[in-house]
């Protein structure tokens, strides 16, 4: 396992950037039907205890709270927490919502029938870490299902734009967009898991058909990018260099009136 610098000191940081901008905005308006793909792929049912890592408003973990899963909705911002709660309580879906880091897990060994992740646990920074507790989280012949956004895919290609932009990651952490490589998931996981399988699904961001004004609603929304400009405000040059290179990246990848946005589906039962 990687050294890793003070996770409280990192987690602070990431809860700020995850806080900025509207997420729930995000998750309801780009990718309202992801969170019901993961629970579908892990075939949740009554009585299954569920833990959803870095859940945000519960995308996933309210649709499997309305199945009748004893569900816990972990993520590391309260903020978000504190949304999902009334989202789910409006949709009539009972569920435990707990302020937790994905890299550090406050639940005891073996603690859930079904582990899922929505997008979610890709953004902890040390990946190794976050598989190790993935993995002791859930029991034996217990059930994983992961959706991440691959590293060719339109939000894979936004990333790596934000990347020169951005400061240099900590030591030992690893890109997010690495949790949708199957090559590499696979090695992650190891032999922690059988019974693996992966499929390729797509996205479809249809909130507007201009890439200026698709710009414009990810600068006002997507905390990562909120910030990343909030950095640049006093430097108007690489502003400048950003919106060009951000406005380049969302003209090359529209799709007529739309853009697609390719995720990797990952299905496993824990050994």
């Amino acid at each position: 396992m990687s050294t890793i610098p003070d996770l409280g000191t990192l987690g602070a940081a990431h809860r700020a950037v995850w806080a900025s901008g509207d997420y729930p905005a995000v998750a309801a308006e780009l990718i309202p039907g992801l969170g019901e793909v993961v629970v579908n792929a892990a075939a949740v049912g009554p009585g299954d205890r569920v833990l959803d890592i870095a859940a945000g408003t519960g995308n996933a973990a309210v649709p499997a709270a309305l199945r009748g899963a004893d569900v816990v909705a972990a993520d590391l911002t309260p903020e978000l927490l504190a949304v999902g709660a009334r989202l789910a309580a409006d949709r009539g879906a009972a569920l435990e919502w707990v302020e937790a880091d994905a890299q550090a897990l406050p639940f005891p060994d073996a603690a859930f029938d079904v582990v899922l992740s929505c997008v979610g646990v890709m953004f902890a920074p040390f990946h190794d870490r976050a598989a190790a507790e993935l993995l002791r989280v859930c029991r034996p012949g217990g059930r994983i299902a992961l959706l991440a956004w691959t590293p060719g895919g339109f939000v894979g290609g936004l990333l790596a734009t934000l990347r020169p932009f951005v400061p240099a990651p900590p030591p030992g952490a690893s890109p997010p967009v690495r949790w949708g490589d199957e090559a590499y998931l696979r090695t992650l996981l190891g032999d922690g898991v059988r019974d693996l399988h992966t499929s390729l699904g797509s996205a479809r961001f249809a909130v507007t058909d201009s890439p200026a004004a698709f710009r414009d609603w990810w600068k006002q929304r997507y905390g990562p990018i909120v910030t990343t400009y909030a950095r640049l405000a006093d430097d108007p040059e690489r502003t400048a260099q950003l919106d060009t290179a951000f406005l380049d990246h969302l003209t090359a990848t529209r799709t007529g009136d739309h853009w697609d946005s390719e995720y990797l589906l990952v299905t496993a039962v824990r050994l």
